[in-house]
């Protein structure tokens, strides 16, 4: 029985298109977030008004139509948190889909779902979208591969956006290499990507700050997992090179995210929120209430900080470098955590996430362990569209390490 998982909202839909065997994911499932336009099916957003107010698609996202023209049959839509505004899992309208690796902890959101289909065995591969670390953080607390790319590298035609600066729609798998290959169809049309036969990555560093917030059993579980990696591939220092990237603390790049995020947020759903005044779980309310106050003209500062952030990043790794960190600050918290409890916890993790966010860079996590039973990931950053590269050093990495 799937449903002891609650990963569908509808585990029967089903799309196909080439069946003729000869695919590069010929033979595969594959489930994908109810936030994409699937021809004759209305996607809810995991929020009942959405799902009432809008209208089956006539068309299929792009995205969704590359996975199909390469062979992998489409079954079923998967649970997100409410209009993908929360990186919990949890949602008040549809309940939380069990995490398969730790039932007593949230799977992580806002790519509950198909974290969940995909770590419970129930589909080969699944489709999600990572705004603020909605495929980077699932995955890891469920334990498995997760990529976010780079952004605007794959299509987000066809999704409904949360803050379309930040959007991209990522994937999550069991195997690195079926992570590499559901990423070459999806990167197929991004005309910047570099040739995954070029020269390796020359470079590898440890962000401090990024290490320093990192609960000290998951950092010396992931730092062991990180030098055993590097000691085993040639041509890299065994321990990486230590590197300080937010002198004014990630907190700073946190905030910065957070208030950029919102107000695209809110100007993509103000008009929508108005007219039909959607019921909302509180901490969902509370969020575009605050997204409601932020005022474009009176937060020069965050925007000036995420270009920053972003062009230092992005001339740091340029196309032979990598960074090496923690996806999340610890494994997932317990299923009971609400209120301030939760909205820290939330704050901590966006530390992590909002570093590749900001930048725009692609990020994939790698799951690596447990802590106290449940997973933990360790994430690996590269240069903006070096996907296809950073999917193969990581491919090859799990066969060396295996």
């Amino acid at each position: 029985m799937t449903s002891e998982w609650n990963a569908f909202v509808n585990e029967q839909f089903t799309l196909t298109r080439n069946q003729n065997g000869k695919g590069l994911l010929s033979g595969l499932t594959f489930g994908v977030k109810d936030v994409f336009a699937l021809e004759g099916y209305t996607s809810g957003a995991g929020n009942p008004d959405w799902l009432r107010t809008h209208e089956p698609s006539s068309t299929t996202a792009p995205a969704i139509r590359s996975l199909l023209h390469a062979g992998a049959v489409l079954k079923g839509t998967t649970h997100t948190d409410e209009l993908m505004y929360s990186l919990n899992g949890q949602n008040v309208h549809y309940g939380t889909p069990v995490n398969p690796r730790a039932a007593d902890r949230i799977p992580g959101g806002s790519s509950s779902g198909s974290a969940v289909a995909v770590a419970a065995g129930l589909r080969d591969f699944a489709i999600g979208t990572d705004t603020g670390g909605s495929v980077r953080i699932p995955s890891s607390y469920c334990g498995i591969y997760g990529m976010r790319p780079t952004h605007d590298a794959v299509s987000m035609k066809g999704v409904i956006p949360l803050a379309a600066g930040f959007d991209t729609v990522g994937w999550m798998a069991n195997t690195a290499e079926l992570l590499h290959d559901v990423g070459q169809v999806l990167l197929a049309a991004d005309p910047l990507q570099t040739a995954p036969d070029s020269d390796d990555f020359a470079k590898v560093y440890l962000p401090r700050e990024a290490w320093d917030i990192t609960e000290e059993g998951t950092r010396t579980l992931l730092l062991g997992a990180a030098h055993e990696l590097l000691s085993r591939l040639t041509g890299y220092p065994s321990a990486g090179e230590w590197i300080s990237i937010a002198p004014e603390g990630l907190g700073t790049w946190m905030t910065a995210f957070r208030s950029v995020q919102g107000i695209q947020i809110w100007e993509q759903h103000r008009e929508w929120i108005e007219q039909v005044q959607p019921v909302f779980a509180p901490d969902i309310a509370d969020r575009f209430a605050w997204a409601s106050m932020l005022k474009r003209e009176e937060q020069s500062e965050a925007f000036t900080k995420m270009n920053t952030v972003r062009d230092s990043l992005r001339t740091l790794l340029g196309t032979d470098s990598l960074m090496i960190l923690p996806t999340a600050t610890g494994p997932a918290p317990s299923l009971h955590i609400q209120g301030e409890d939760s909205e820290r916890r939330r704050s901590q993790t966006m530390q992590l996430s909002s570093i590749a966010g900001l930048a725009g860079l692609p990020q994939i996590t790698i799951p690596t362990g447990t802590i106290d039973g449940a997973p933990v990931g360790l994430s690996i950053i590269a240069g903006a569209h070096q996907d296809l590269r950073l999917l193969q050093w990581v491919r090859e990495s799990a066969i060396i390490t295996s």
